[in-house]
């Protein structure tokens, strides 16, 4: 249909349906257009209206609204469907003209006209399905390539969705399963991948090498997630290649450091896939400065002191004098009471010029972490499962697996190890470690962490160690081999350079409130709404590969479940 007032362009068309026909949005449709050519179409939205003037005129015809008796005045009513140009198979993107057939396509029309059918290094990132409901629907396999979510021509991937329903951690899982699954059966030595994932809620990566039993879920449930990862093309095994990190915490310790049960910690043990992790002064003194990643310090003192302290010609903490931490909490502790008379701005100094109060307010910092914490203790003992975490990641290998479990730790410690963790693999890729026996990375490192809003969102001061290395890892990542797969509940809080620099989008449900902020500005109104009603397992992906933003759908995670 093209009218005076609505005419068809370059970019889209309407077109009327028949009033019973099913169909959705992200459906696709095809237009006989010049040339022997067809356009193809991706469905926008649904209309239906009548000849009626106004809803008086409605009302009026059912006798006044009574809605018991048959309508008296017949209308004739219509469905018109809006739908935005995509593909056209000659190349000609003049609009369509009026009266032009429209018809369901094929699914080997539907791949040409997303622009999946010529995928080089193809990676299964989810299935779609189309005409859903109907004797025509079609299901499947979408793939993305593989050099435009791990680089080197794109990279970086940015989940977004609420809590629970959205199913942020189990799509992120299923990407990486494709991902290792690809590289597992690749022979080449120039391109290899390895992982590190970040444990934040519970157990709930803790097992990822377990098969998933199904259990909780209904009859026949196994059977059909087996099935679909079968019409994937991917394996039915979980993942391969898994060691595990938890924090160090002593037998004597009143608290546990993991929420896995003690009899999984010791099993691990046996098998040799689990360590825990410590630090000491004398190895990670430097990165001291993580633990101060959400203090605003405009004046920069902090990372005055922390200058200092890695300084080891310094007078106050050099020559040998400070090697624990309960020496260097005593050292800190001395210079937060130390007082001079009182300089031009009458506050008492000590040490260049650091005044007595942010000795004080370092001193309440490191106290609270490093006090009565196993974690920061003497080095690690290897006989006993212990390791020092940084350089374990310096000796990880092609298609392994490292979970670092941080989810029962404060978030001041939370943000500590991951900012670690991740400067260790940054400066890994730098080519830093190269000197050390063992070290051999693999060409591509993927590091997912969930609720990345604690570490870049907006409200971050910009001083924080943690935001510069993620932003680092976004816009200079790609060309070193380190990727970001990051999971948030809020995409609207994260700052815009990284959200920015990612390649790959997924938008998860969400509610109203969310979609009214410019993040999703550049998605149509219907697309918005759906994203309010999607169900546990959709999702809307956006890649530069696709020539339009596609609702995927992603099986059910192969690996153990707790509950």
């Amino acid at each position: 249909m093209a009218t005076e007032k609505s005419p068809t362009t370059m970019d889209e068309f309407n077109f009327w349906t028949n009033s019973d026909l099913k169909l959705h949005a992200f459906d696709i449709v095809k237009v006989e257009h010049i040339e022997n050519s067809y356009t193809f179409g991706v469905i926008e939205n649904i209309s239906h209206i009548t000849d009626a003037q106004s809803f008086l005129t409605n009302f009026i015809s059912s006798d006044f609204g009574d809605v018991d008796i048959d309508e008296p005045t017949l209308r004739v009513g219509m469905n018109y469907a809006k739908a935005k140009v995509s593909f056209n198979s000659g190349n000609l993107y003049t609009p369509v003209h009026n009266n032009a057939k429209v018809c369901l396509a094929t699914a080997e029309e539907i791949t040409m006209a997303l622009g999946l059918d010529k995928i080089q290094n193809p990676l299964v990132c989810g299935s779609l399905k189309m005409y859903e409901g109907t004797a025509e629907e079609v299901t499947l396999p979408v793939h993305l390539n593989s050099k435009f979510i791990l680089g080197p021509e794109g990279a970086h991937l940015n989940i977004s969705g609420i809590s629970g329903l959205a199913a942020k951690t189990s799509y992120a899982m299923f990407l990486m399963k494709a991902i290792q699954d690809k590289y597992l059966s690749s022979d080449e030595p120039d391109d290899t991948v390895a992982f590190v994932i970040f444990n934040v809620k519970g157990r709930d990566l803790m097992a990822i090498d377990r098969p998933n039993d199904f259990s909780a879920d209904g009859p026949g449930e196994r059977d059909q997630a087996l099935a679909e990862y079968d019409k994937l093309g991917l394996s039915t095994d979980p993942f391969k290649n898994v060691k595990y990190y938890m924090p160090f915490a002593s037998n004597t310790s009143a608290k546990q450091s993991t929420y896995l049960l003690q009899e999984d910690v010791k099993t691990y043990m046996d098998y040799g896939q689990l360590q825990k992790f410590k630090y000491s002064y004398e190895d990670d003194k430097e990165s001291l400065e993580m633990l101060f990643a959400d203090i605003d310090d405009p004046q920069q003192t902090m990372e005055a002191i922390i200058s200092k302290i890695i300084d080891d010609t310094d007078p106050d903490f050099g020559g040998g004098r400070v090697n624990t931490w309960s020496d260097f909490r005593e050292r800190v502790d001395e210079l937060s009471q130390r007082s001079q008379p009182a300089g031009r701005g009458g506050q008492q100094r000590v040490s260049n010029e650091i005044s007595v109060l942010s000795w004080r307010k370092f001193k309440r910092i490191i106290n609270k972490a490093t006090k009565n914490d196993d974690m920061f203790a003497n080095r690690p003992d290897s006989s006993k499962h212990e390791c020092r975490l940084a350089d374990e990641l310096k000796k990880i290998r092609k298609n392994e697996v490292c979970v670092i479990d941080i989810a029962k730790l404060p978030e001041d410690k939370q943000a500590f190890v991951f900012g670690d963790a991740v400067r260790t693999i940054y400066n890994l890729k730098l080519g830093e470690y190269d000197a050390e026996s063992g070290v051999e990375p693999p060409t591509r490192i993927v590091i997912f962490i969930d609720e990345l809003n604690k570490y870049a969102s907006k409200e971050i001061p910009k001083t924080s160690p943690i935001l510069r290395e993620i932003l680092d890892i976004t816009e200079r990542g790609r060309s070193l081999g380190v990727v970001l797969f990051a999971a948030e509940q809020f995409r609207s809080a994260i700052h815009d350079r990284v959200t920015g620099n990612c390649s790959t989008h997924a938008y998860g449900r969400t509610n109203s409130i969310e979609t009214s902020t410019r993040d999703y500005g550049s998605l149509p109104n219907t697309y918005k709404n759906m994203l309010t009603r999607l169900e546990q397992g959709d999702y809307l992906v956006q890649n530069p590969i696709f020539r339009s933003l596609l609702k995927l759908k992603f099986p059910k995670p192969i690996y153990k479940q707790f509950k």
